[in-house]
């Protein structure tokens, strides 16, 4: 397969109950007909597309949660919002906007640049997860975070985490490559149906954790609460270090695959992650579940003008 060609996004589509082991259509929906330029596989749907009516939500939004909401309606994938609507209209989550908007009025720096703080969505819609990543707090330098867990914008060389995680993608697929560049995109993973998701979404430049218990963690936990439901047939879930383990802890592990190791920095990488195996173990169950064709596609070696956000 082609490396170097972007997937194409897919609206859900009606699709029939997959069976227990069946194939990967059933597992994703047959794809619509669609244009691709080369490389990955487009993505593909595997629930009905469920009822949501956009306008008529947002009609119906107080003007003060409108303009508190804005980022997430401009910006929250449909696919997402659709099952998220009742949690970012609670008081918890508009208690955490508000604290973000005096962030940003103050005149804090916030990284993500805003518009960026729900790429995870937009990269993988709810109906194409395959598998997801949970990171921690988003990177806090300039040029770095841009709403993927681990991942960093070009030009920023990729960081001491994620050079131990090529390390350990090495073992298992000799013939990875990373990103150009000695870079750490990994919009590639996300277009192939890896969520890529922090615990928080945000940070104040040069200051980690400053935004940790503000109400991020509710509403991710929520975001991965849903992945369990929604993806009926089974993702894997790859939870490395204790606080990501914790967020998996309710997960439904016979429906599911968890796979839990030492986190990859290098204060922790020595305690087991180069030999965890993850990233083949991930792919034998996806195959062994849904065939040959399930499997992800790890490679990085993708330009990153082709890459995305």
């Amino acid at each position: 397969m082609s490396l170097k060609r972007k997937a194409v996004e897919l609206v859900a589509t009606e699709a029939k109950k997959p069976k227990a082991n069946g194939s990967i259509t059933s597992f994703f929906g047959a794809p619509k007909s669609i244009s691709t330029t080369a490389g990955v596989a487009p993505k593909e749907s595997a629930q009905p597309k469920v009822k949501f009516d956009k306008d008529a939500w947002v009609a119906n939004l107080k003007d003060e949660q409108k303009e508190l909401l804005k980022l997430e309606i401009d910006t929250l994938h449909e696919s997402w919002l659709a099952h998220l609507k009742d949690e970012i209209t609670s008081a918890e989550f508009l208690n955490l906007k508000r604290f973000v908007k005096k962030e940003i009025d103050s005149g804090k720096k916030i990284f993500p640049p805003l518009e960026q703080v729900y790429s995870w969505s937009r990269h993988t819609p709810l109906n194409t997860v395959k598998a997801v990543i949970l990171g921690q707090d988003p990177y806090h330098n300039v040029n770095q975070a841009h709403g993927l867990c681990f991942s960093v914008k070009p030009p920023t060389p990729a960081p001491p985490s994620l050079k131990n995680i090529y390390i350990a993608l090495k073992k298992d697929y000799p013939t990875f490559s990373p990103p150009p560049k000695n870079g750490g995109l990994l919009t590639p993973w996300a277009d192939r149906g890896v969520l890529l998701l922090n615990t928080c979404l945000t940070v104040r430049a040069h200051e980690a954790n400053s935004h940790a218990g503000k109400g991020w963690e509710r509403f991710t936990q929520k975001v991965i609460d849903t992945v369990a439901k929604q993806r009926t047939n089974g993702v894997v879930f790859l939870a490395w270090g204790s606080p990501a383990q914790k967020r998996t802890a309710n997960i439904n592990s016979q429906k599911h695959l968890i796979l839990k190791s030492v986190h990859p920095s290098p204060l922790s990488a020595s305690r087991g992650w180069f030999d965890c195996g993850h990233f083949k173990k991930t792919n034998e169950w996806l195959k062994q579940r849904y065939g040959e064709d399930a499997e992800i596609n790890w490679d990085l070696n993708v330009q990153p003008e082709e890459a995305g956000e």
